[in-house]
Protein backbone atom coordinates (compact mmCIF):
# COMPACT_ATOMS: atom_id res chain seq x y z
CA UNK A 1 0.00 0.00 0.00
CA UNK A 2 2.64 2.10 0.97
CA UNK A 3 4.16 1.37 -2.84
CA UNK A 4 1.37 2.38 -4.26
CA UNK A 5 1.03 5.98 -2.65
CA UNK A 6 4.70 6.49 -3.72
CA UNK A 7 4.02 6.19 -7.14
CA UNK A 8 1.13 8.17 -6.93
CA UNK A 9 2.82 11.14 -5.34
CA UNK A 10 5.54 10.77 -7.62
CA UNK A 11 3.12 10.67 -10.85
CA UNK A 12 1.26 13.89 -9.48
CA UNK A 13 4.61 15.62 -8.84
CA UNK A 14 5.45 14.98 -12.49
CA UNK A 15 2.67 15.57 -14.14
CA UNK A 16 2.72 19.46 -12.49
CA UNK A 17 6.03 19.96 -13.42
CA UNK A 18 5.39 18.91 -17.29
CA UNK A 19 2.93 21.55 -17.46
CA UNK A 20 4.30 24.26 -19.60
CA UNK A 21 3.59 28.07 -21.13
CA UNK A 22 1.72 26.39 -24.30
CA UNK A 23 -1.27 25.41 -21.38
CA UNK A 24 -1.53 28.93 -20.60
CA UNK A 25 -3.59 31.60 -22.39
CA UNK A 26 -1.28 33.67 -25.04
CA UNK A 27 -0.06 37.08 -23.88
CA UNK A 28 -2.04 39.63 -25.15
CA UNK A 29 0.37 43.36 -24.78
CA UNK A 30 -1.26 46.40 -24.54
CA UNK A 31 -0.03 50.10 -24.43
CA UNK A 32 0.40 51.85 -21.55
CA UNK A 33 1.42 55.16 -20.94
CA UNK A 34 3.84 56.77 -18.40
CA UNK A 35 1.36 59.19 -15.92
CA UNK A 36 4.43 60.68 -13.44
CA UNK A 37 2.40 63.14 -12.20
CA UNK A 38 -0.16 60.96 -10.73
CA UNK A 39 -2.75 62.53 -12.22
CA UNK A 40 -4.35 59.59 -14.07
CA UNK A 41 -3.56 60.78 -17.60
CA UNK A 42 -0.89 59.05 -19.37
CA UNK A 43 1.88 61.09 -21.46
CA UNK A 44 1.34 60.35 -25.12
CA UNK A 45 5.09 60.36 -25.74
CA UNK A 46 5.97 57.69 -23.08
CA UNK A 47 4.62 53.87 -24.38
CA UNK A 48 5.19 50.70 -22.96
CA UNK A 49 3.97 47.31 -24.53
CA UNK A 50 3.51 45.22 -22.08
CA UNK A 51 0.34 42.14 -20.89
CA UNK A 52 0.19 43.60 -17.30
CA UNK A 53 -0.09 46.91 -16.06
CA UNK A 54 3.06 48.66 -15.16
CA UNK A 55 3.27 50.28 -11.86
CA UNK A 56 3.36 54.04 -13.13
CA UNK A 57 1.59 53.98 -16.17
CA UNK A 58 -2.03 54.50 -17.40
CA UNK A 59 -4.10 52.95 -20.15
CA UNK A 60 -4.82 56.50 -21.75
CA UNK A 61 -2.53 59.18 -23.34
CA UNK A 62 -4.57 62.46 -22.33
CA UNK A 63 -2.21 64.42 -20.73
CA UNK A 64 -0.96 67.80 -21.72
CA UNK A 65 1.46 68.52 -19.68
CA UNK A 66 3.12 65.48 -17.40
CA UNK A 67 4.45 67.78 -14.84
CA UNK A 68 1.64 69.05 -13.69
CA UNK A 69 -0.48 67.01 -11.12
CA UNK A 70 -3.76 68.78 -11.60
CA UNK A 71 -3.25 69.97 -15.82
CA UNK A 72 -5.09 72.63 -14.50
CA UNK A 73 -5.15 75.64 -17.26
CA UNK A 74 -4.33 78.78 -16.23
CA UNK A 75 -6.03 81.59 -15.01
CA UNK A 76 -6.90 84.31 -16.57
CA UNK A 77 -6.71 88.06 -15.86
CA UNK A 78 -7.71 91.15 -18.23
CA UNK A 79 -9.19 94.58 -18.40
CA UNK A 80 -12.68 95.01 -20.28
CA UNK A 81 -12.41 99.03 -21.35
CA UNK A 82 -15.94 100.85 -22.41
CA UNK A 83 -18.50 98.44 -22.28
CA UNK A 84 -21.15 100.24 -23.17
CA UNK A 85 -24.61 99.79 -20.52
CA UNK A 86 -27.18 102.47 -22.09
CA UNK A 87 -31.00 102.18 -20.71
CA UNK A 88 -34.01 103.93 -21.81
CA UNK A 89 -36.26 105.95 -19.44
CA UNK A 90 -34.68 106.72 -15.96
CA UNK A 91 -34.57 110.39 -14.70
CA UNK A 92 -38.19 111.61 -14.91
CA UNK A 93 -37.99 110.27 -19.16
CA UNK A 94 -40.73 107.23 -18.09
CA UNK A 95 -40.05 103.32 -16.92
CA UNK A 96 -36.55 102.09 -17.08
CA UNK A 97 -35.92 99.93 -19.95
CA UNK A 98 -33.76 98.63 -22.79
CA UNK A 99 -31.32 95.46 -23.80
CA UNK A 100 -28.45 94.32 -21.04
CA UNK A 101 -25.33 93.90 -22.57
CA UNK A 102 -24.23 90.30 -21.73
CA UNK A 103 -20.57 88.96 -21.00
CA UNK A 104 -19.34 85.97 -20.82
CA UNK A 105 -16.14 85.26 -18.90
CA UNK A 106 -15.07 81.59 -20.51
CA UNK A 107 -14.75 83.59 -23.63
CA UNK A 108 -14.12 87.18 -22.16
CA UNK A 109 -16.37 88.62 -24.30
CA UNK A 110 -19.45 90.76 -24.45
CA UNK A 111 -22.23 88.67 -25.87
CA UNK A 112 -25.90 88.28 -27.68
CA UNK A 113 -26.32 84.43 -26.70
CA UNK A 114 -29.10 83.60 -25.24
CA UNK A 115 -27.49 81.12 -23.30
CA UNK A 116 -23.63 81.53 -22.62
CA UNK A 117 -23.67 84.18 -20.32
CA UNK A 118 -22.67 85.21 -17.03
CA UNK A 119 -23.37 88.27 -16.16
CA UNK A 120 -25.12 91.66 -17.50
CA UNK A 121 -25.24 95.14 -17.32
CA UNK A 122 -27.61 97.60 -18.08
CA UNK A 123 -27.12 101.40 -16.64
CA UNK A 124 -25.62 100.95 -12.89
CA UNK A 125 -27.75 97.77 -13.04
CA UNK A 126 -26.19 94.15 -12.60
CA UNK A 127 -27.52 91.34 -12.89
CA UNK A 128 -26.59 87.43 -13.06
CA UNK A 129 -27.44 84.43 -15.04
CA UNK A 130 -29.05 82.31 -12.24
CA UNK A 131 -31.75 82.28 -10.69
CA UNK A 132 -34.79 83.68 -11.63
CA UNK A 133 -36.39 86.97 -13.46
CA UNK A 134 -36.51 90.23 -11.19
CA UNK A 135 -39.45 91.65 -12.34
CA UNK A 136 -37.48 94.82 -14.39
CA UNK A 137 -38.14 95.55 -17.68
CA UNK A 138 -36.28 93.79 -20.75
CA UNK A 139 -34.53 91.83 -18.85
CA UNK A 140 -32.94 88.62 -20.45
CA UNK A 141 -34.03 85.38 -19.74
CA UNK A 142 -31.82 83.34 -16.80
CA UNK A 143 -30.82 79.67 -17.74
CA UNK A 144 -27.67 79.40 -15.83
CA UNK A 145 -26.34 78.87 -12.34
CA UNK A 146 -24.41 82.08 -11.86
CA UNK A 147 -24.54 83.78 -8.13
CA UNK A 148 -22.57 86.63 -6.67
CA UNK A 149 -21.50 88.15 -3.82
CA UNK A 150 -19.84 91.49 -2.74
CA UNK A 151 -16.26 91.26 -0.57
CA UNK A 152 -14.39 93.55 1.47
CA UNK A 153 -10.61 93.79 0.05
CA UNK A 154 -8.57 94.26 -3.26
CA UNK A 155 -8.04 91.80 -5.98
CA UNK A 156 -5.15 91.03 -4.81
CA UNK A 157 -6.71 89.74 -1.41
CA UNK A 158 -9.50 88.03 -2.44
CA UNK A 159 -7.75 85.21 -3.53
CA UNK A 160 -10.70 82.70 -3.04
CA UNK A 161 -14.39 82.28 -3.92
CA UNK A 162 -15.52 80.82 -0.42
CA UNK A 163 -18.74 83.39 0.38
CA UNK A 164 -22.34 82.43 0.16
CA UNK A 165 -23.75 83.15 -3.54
CA UNK A 166 -27.25 84.85 -4.02
CA UNK A 167 -28.86 84.89 -7.61
CA UNK A 168 -31.70 87.03 -8.66
CA UNK A 169 -34.89 87.13 -7.90
CA UNK A 170 -38.56 87.81 -8.06
CA UNK A 171 -37.99 91.31 -7.19
CA UNK A 172 -34.62 91.67 -5.75
CA UNK A 173 -31.11 91.55 -7.44
CA UNK A 174 -28.53 89.59 -6.36
CA UNK A 175 -26.95 92.75 -6.46
CA UNK A 176 -28.62 95.89 -4.99
CA UNK A 177 -29.49 98.83 -6.95
CA UNK A 178 -29.13 102.44 -5.63
CA UNK A 179 -26.58 104.81 -4.14
CA UNK A 180 -24.11 102.91 -1.57
CA UNK A 181 -26.28 99.49 -1.51
CA UNK A 182 -23.91 97.99 -4.49
CA UNK A 183 -21.18 98.77 -6.28
CA UNK A 184 -21.47 102.18 -6.37
CA UNK A 185 -21.90 105.89 -4.85
CA UNK A 186 -24.22 108.34 -6.28
CA UNK A 187 -22.63 112.04 -5.71
CA UNK A 188 -25.51 114.28 -5.35
CA UNK A 189 -23.43 117.51 -5.85
CA UNK A 190 -21.71 116.54 -8.94
CA UNK A 191 -24.13 114.12 -10.52
CA UNK A 192 -21.09 111.60 -10.69
CA UNK A 193 -21.00 107.89 -9.93
CA UNK A 194 -17.80 106.24 -8.74
CA UNK A 195 -17.92 102.70 -7.74
CA UNK A 196 -17.22 101.79 -3.86
CA UNK A 197 -13.67 101.48 -2.71
CA UNK A 198 -12.69 97.85 -1.74
CA UNK A 199 -15.60 96.32 -3.04
CA UNK A 200 -14.94 93.26 -5.23
CA UNK A 201 -17.45 91.31 -7.05
CA UNK A 202 -17.03 87.51 -6.95
CA UNK A 203 -19.40 85.78 -9.22
CA UNK A 204 -20.02 82.16 -9.57
CA UNK A 205 -20.41 81.70 -13.42
CA UNK A 206 -23.23 79.89 -14.78
CA UNK A 207 -21.34 76.53 -15.11
CA UNK A 208 -20.33 76.72 -11.95
CA UNK A 209 -16.25 78.49 -12.14
CA UNK A 210 -15.66 81.57 -10.64
CA UNK A 211 -14.49 85.12 -10.98
CA UNK A 212 -13.31 88.59 -9.58
CA UNK A 213 -14.49 91.75 -10.80
CA UNK A 214 -13.29 94.99 -9.83
CA UNK A 215 -15.67 97.95 -11.52
CA UNK A 216 -12.98 100.78 -12.07
CA UNK A 217 -15.14 103.39 -13.80
CA UNK A 218 -18.54 104.26 -15.01
CA UNK A 219 -17.47 106.65 -17.60
CA UNK A 220 -15.97 105.89 -21.70
CA UNK A 221 -11.90 105.85 -21.25
CA UNK A 222 -12.08 107.18 -17.81
CA UNK A 223 -13.32 110.71 -17.93
CA UNK A 224 -16.18 112.02 -15.96
CA UNK A 225 -16.17 115.48 -17.75
CA UNK A 226 -18.88 114.49 -19.74
CA UNK A 227 -22.37 113.11 -18.84
CA UNK A 228 -22.27 111.53 -22.31
CA UNK A 229 -19.55 109.38 -21.47
CA UNK A 230 -21.08 107.65 -18.55
CA UNK A 231 -22.64 104.03 -18.77
CA UNK A 232 -19.32 102.70 -20.41
CA UNK A 233 -18.14 100.24 -17.89
CA UNK A 234 -14.34 99.10 -17.13
CA UNK A 235 -13.67 96.55 -15.11
CA UNK A 236 -10.64 94.22 -14.13
CA UNK A 237 -11.56 90.52 -13.41
CA UNK A 238 -9.68 87.32 -12.78
CA UNK A 239 -11.35 84.07 -14.13
CA UNK A 240 -10.86 81.04 -12.76
CA UNK A 241 -11.13 78.15 -16.00
CA UNK A 242 -10.83 75.17 -14.00
CA UNK A 243 -13.99 73.23 -12.41
CA UNK A 244 -13.91 72.55 -9.01
CA UNK A 245 -11.27 75.20 -8.30
CA UNK A 246 -12.24 78.28 -6.16
CA UNK A 247 -8.53 79.65 -5.97
CA UNK A 248 -7.86 82.92 -7.60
Amino acid sequence: MKTMKYFVLLFLTISLFSCSDDDLPPCVETAWFIDADNDTLGNPDVVLMSCIQPEGYVGNNDDQDDTDPLNLAPLVAATISNLHAPQTGGQGQGPIGGEFTKFDFASGQITTSETDWDIAFRGTTIIVNGGEASGTNDEPTRNGNAGVYIADGSMESITEANGSFVSDAPGNLAITTGSGNGWYLYDGTTHLINPISGKILVFKTRDGKYAKVKIVSYYKDLDQSNYANARYYTFDYVYQPNEGITTF
